[in-house]
């Protein structure tokens, strides 16, 4: 079970990893075509919010924006609550 839970982190992490360097290129170019930031903040939801928040600090994008710079530390620490309990309790 767990081998499944480490292929799902590794592929949301790519998928967060992906899109927020995506986002930055288009917003270095201005495009009106950006990654809304909802499904960025979805994308972190569901367990990319680690790999994002690294990213977004390693490359300066989305650094001034409250909601990730908040919202993403907040997700990590819920994500590793759940994952506490459930290596306490399975």
């Amino acid at each position: 079970m767990w081998k499944y839970f480490l292929y799902y982190f590794a592929i949301i992490s790519i998928v967060a990893f992906c899109y927020t360097l995506y986002d930055k290129k288009l917003a270095k170019r201005r495009s009106h075509h950006r990654v809304p930031e909802l499904t960025l903040m979805v994308i972190g939801a569901f367990g990319g919010a680690l790999t994002m928040f690294i990213t977004m600090l390693v490359i300066r994008h989305k650094t001034k924006h409250k909601k990730f710079m908040i919202g993403l530390p907040l997700m990590i620490l819920a994500h590793a609550v759940i994952v506490y309990l459930l290596i306490k309790f399975i």
